[in-house]
């Protein structure tokens, strides 16, 4: 209990700290303060017996947080691809937990989806490819998420603060100036979002981390 009250305390005060740090030039220490919150995620879950999926997932979240943390389309790449690994991993984690698709969720993401291609492909020059491969599997594992069981309703939560913080992204990153006040607002709204969702997901999975097992 100590131990995670030390490891919830450090992945907190981390990500509060990177909040004032969202719109601020690369350099080490931000790279360093936005990569901890997931790390530490990662390994709550691993001391706490969590599934490989998840763990993989939160690891592939954390390596794509050090990659969005620098500059250049190299990096943004880089991320980009470490965070659809990590949305693979969690289509396999919530696969095995579902019974029934929840209809309306598929209805509901493919529209998402869908109109991705109005607001969002356009802008995306090179990336196009890319990026249209990162908005189906978000929308796979949004999808698998919303079709959990009840016991789990708190992953289907997390899953979808994650797709909202990611909604975010691509709207401050493609359709928005940088250094606007707008951006930086946005900014800290997806970083909330983010902890929040894969915090959700993390203790859904793997209540003992938070005491409550």
């Amino acid at each position: 209990m100590i131990l995670n009250t030390i490891l919830w305390g450090l992945a907190g005060a981390s990500a509060l700290a990177y909040l004032p740090l969202t719109g601020r030039a690369p350099g080490f220490w931000r790279s360093g303060i936005k990569t901890a919150p997931l790390s530490l995620f990662a390994l709550m879950a691993l001391l706490h017996g969590g599934s490989s999926w998840l763990i993989f997932g939160l690891i592939f979240s954390a390596l794509g947080d050090l990659a969005l943390s620098r500059d250049g389309e190299r990096n943004f790449l880089i991320g980009l691809v470490s965070f659809a690994l990590a949305h693979l991993c969690y289509v396999f984690l919530f696969w095995g937990e579902v019974d029934t698709p929840f209809w309306p969720a598929i209805v509901i993401l493919a529209g998402v989806a869908l109109s991705t291609e109005l607001w969002l492909a356009p802008h995306t020059g090179d990336l196009r490819g890319p990026v249209r491969v990162y908005v189906l599997l978000i929308s796979v594992m949004t999808v698998l998420a919303l079709s959990l069981p009840q016991e789990l309703r708190l992953a289907s939560r997390g899953a979808v603060l994650f797709l909202l913080s990611d909604l975010i992204l691509a709207i401050q990153l493609f359709r928005m100036a940088p250094g606007t006040r707008t951006a930086r607002s946005a900014g800290y709204l997806l970083w909330t979002l983010y902890i929040c969702g894969q915090g959700a997901i993390l203790l859904a999975f793997v209540p003992r981390v938070w005491g409550l097992s």
